[in-house]
């Protein structure tokens, strides 16, 4: 006879005296459908469903991702880029459904680019509210949470988008919302999707928030000098790493 924890969607289930581990039951979040037709068409590998490089490349990012993070004890993970439009949103979601597939952990993806939320609409989820009204209208986090009918992997979306959302990321509100989380899912991998870098101030910002940050970088058009600019408004004890994409091989 075992001595279970808690089994909602605050956590996995992990039983006291045998230490076996089975993923949270999803009783609290609110339950919504992946429009898979949408997401393949935003190059989304929803778990496997996009075979080929893209989804090898994905799982080689994910290895290594998960030998440092564990390393280093990192579990807030920040995914942003130098300039707009370099492919950080799909990295976000195809990293998070990669995670969720390994054993024995859970993820959390959070939409934080406030200014074009975007995760939602990338995987044709049809969304009321979001990040934006944990900040604006007190809405809990638990109301914002949803469960998309993976196993491991639940989103907050961004909700209504917010131009002037630096002093959002900045506020103590943010930090109270990442702490609660941290505290929350102590099994859990939190990937944060950010506004790039380079012109706005949200990922700088919410740097000091988490523990390291990876950086996406567009193949053939991210700029030498974008990458060095970027790179080094990041900690050197927080960079993750730099991924390259939109590279032949991934498409």
């Amino acid at each position: 006879m075992s001595i279970a924890g808690k089994n909602d969607d605050s956590g996995a289930q992990i039983s006291v005296l045998t230490k076996e581990w089975s993923p949270p039951v999803y009783g609290q979040s609110s339950r919504v459908r992946i429009d898979y037709q949408r997401a393949e068409e935003c190059h989304c590998i929803l778990a496997g469903k996009m075979a080929g490089g893209m989804l090898n490349s994905i799982k080689i990012l994910r290895t290594r991702l998960l030998s440092r993070a564990r390393e280093k004890g990192w579990r807030t993970i920040l995914v942003t880029s130098a300039r707009p439009g370099e492919g950080k949103t799909v990295m976000a979601i195809n990293l998070a459904f990669a995670l969720a597939r390994e054993h024995q952990q859970t993820v959390v993806l959070v939409d934080g680019d406030l200014r074009n939320p975007s995760i939602a609409d990338y995987l044709g989820i049809s969304v009321k509210q979001g990040l934006a009204d944990y900040f604006l209208n007190n809405v809990p986090l638990n109301e914002i949470i949803l469960w998309p009918g993976i196993e491991k992997l639940t989103l907050v979306p961004g909700g209504q988008a917010v131009p002037d959302s630096a002093e959002l990321i900045g506020s103590p509100a943010m930090q109270d919302l990442v702490r609660e989380m941290k505290n929350r899912y102590q099994d859990r991998y939190i990937l944060f999707d950010f506004p790039q870098l380079l012109g706005v101030a949200d990922a700088l910002a919410f740097i000091p928030h988490v523990d390291c940050v990876l950086m996406v970088v567009e193949s053939g058009r991210t700029s030498q000098a974008d990458i060095l600019q970027a790179q080094s408004l990041i900690p050197e004890e927080k960079l993750l790493g730099l991924v390259l994409n939109k590279t032949q091989t991934a498409n």
